[in-house]
This record gives structure tokens, sequence and C-alpha cells, in this order.
């Protein structure tokens, strides 16, 4: 089996355990207390971004330039509970900011440093190694600071809003 195939493979047992949840500070701490970083699934999970991403199959589509680029691995479909599975890396030795948008359905974000200071914002502050849930309805630039990292992201329905006007000031 190819990785990309094993990412998804390896991704709906969880799907199917977390397709109930509201994205959120509260489904953001389970995630982090029962798939952190010390777990077999994160460590699965990032371990075949990190390969995908090597290999070109995974976040190969330049945004902003090769420090920002995204690609989607699986569409949404009954075999994943109808969450797409898309995968971004953005690289900052300093503070960064990309593509301002929402989450009509909220998101859930598996962060999964190429550098090891790399962080990822979040509803809950920095994330390094870990995850992130941004609540349906949430709206932000996705900002990583530290060096480069991977977000392998699940959207349910496959829904983010790119039409969004961000804030006067932001």
């Amino acid at each position: 089996m190819d990785h990309r195939r094993e990412l998804i493979e390896r991704s709906i047992p969880f799907l199917d355990e977390v397709r109930n949840r509201t994205a959120g500070k509260e489904l953001e701490a389970w995630l982090n207390d029962t798939h952190g970083p010390h777990s077999e699934l994160y460590g699965h999970l990032a371990r075949l971004i990190r390969l995908g991403v090597e290999a070109g199959w995974a976040a190969n589509v330049e945004v902003d330039g090769p420090n920002y680029r995204r690609s989607l691995i699986a569409p949404p479909s009954a075999e994943t509970q109808y969450f797409s599975i898309t995968a971004v890396y953005m690289n900052s030795a300093a503070r960064y900011r990309g593509q301002y948008h929402a989450h009509p359905y909220g998101e859930i974000n598996l962060v999964a440093p190429v550098d090891g200071g790399a962080q990822l914002a979040g509803p809950s502050g920095w994330q390094g190694p870990g995850w992130t849930a941004p609540a349906p309805g949430s709206h932000h630039y996705p900002e990583v600071r530290g060096g480069a990292l991977i977000a392998l992201f699940y959207l349910p329905a496959g829904r983010i809003s790119y039409d969004i006007t961000p804030p006067r000031g932001d």
C-alpha cells in the first residue's frame, strides 16, 4: 500500500471516533490528551504526512511560494465520514500568516513540526506537536512561528471558506 492510501486508511478509524464531536477548545483538549504526540495514532499520522511532503504528493501546490503549500489528499466521502483530508506546509523562521479563511463546520488539525520549535496558532494558543480544533464559525489567518510544520487537517463536509473578508486592521 502506498503512503497516501495508508494515511487515508489510518485516518478512517480516527474519523469514525470524532465524527459526532464538535470542534472547539473541548475537543482540542481531548485530542491532545487522548491522541497527543505520545500516542501511536499521532506518531503514525505525523510520520505519513511528513513522508507525503518529502515524496511530493502532500502539500505540493504553492499558495504563496514554496513556504506555503497545500493539497487535498481525500475529498469528503462515505469512507471518510464526509470529512476531507488536506495537508498544508508552512515555513517561517519568523511568524508567518497564510490565507484568511473561515470554518463553517469547524476543523481538526494534526500539527506535525518539521523543525523542532515550529508552532501553529490555534484556539488555545500556540501548538507544537499535537492538535488544534477551531470551532464552527471560526475564522482566522493560519499563523506559524519557529520554522516549518505540516498541518494535516480534517474538514467536516470539506467545508472551508476563502471568500471571507478579514476584520479591518488585520
